[in-house]
């Protein structure tokens, strides 16, 4: 990744207008063609630098408002298993092994999103029905203070 790279992230961090030459624009800022903009944007992603091209949905502005973290007690044999199973559960945006503590037995953390607080919980008995995981606890959002992606 060379720093060409790295000014073509930071601009396309920001969103990919909807136009007929969205990339013309950052072409023309960098001092290449449009091509080679795409062509190392793709290199970026096979690469695994950058891992996908979407659109960001306002979860909460189309009716997704209850998201839970989900603290899982998981051996520590099964949490490669276990984790990739939670991980397919279109519901769950984020999964995590994070160390245990004397006074915190919970070492695999889930983000569930859905529509109501009843709905994540129905997700988690979901998943804990298909990976025999019974020590679980939710905890729910009450207010939401910042979300961002990583910037570069």
């Amino acid at each position: 990744m060379d720093k060409t790279d790295v000014k073509l992230l930071k601009l396309v961090q920001d969103g990919i207008p909807i136009t007929h030459s969205p990339f013309k624009g950052f072409a023309s800022e960098l001092g290449i063609s449009e091509q080679e903009v795409v062509d190392r944007l793709k290199n970026l992603q096979k690469a695994g630098k950058i891992r996908r091209f979407a659109a960001s949905i306002g979860h909460r502005a189309i009716g997704i408002t209850a998201n839970a973290m989900c603290v899982w007690n998981v051996p520590d044999e099964q949490i490669e298993t276990v984790g990739n199973i939670m991980a397919e559960f279109p519901e769950v945006t984020h999964c995590y092994e994070r160390p245990r503590y004397p006074d915190w037995p919970y070492n695999l953390f889930t983000m569930v999103h859905s529509y109501t607080p009843e709905d994540c919980e129905k997700v988690a008995v979901r998943i804990s029905e298909a990976t025999g995981i019974r020590d679980y606890t939710l905890f729910f959002s009450e207010r939401e203070f910042k979300k961002t992606g990583v910037r570069l």
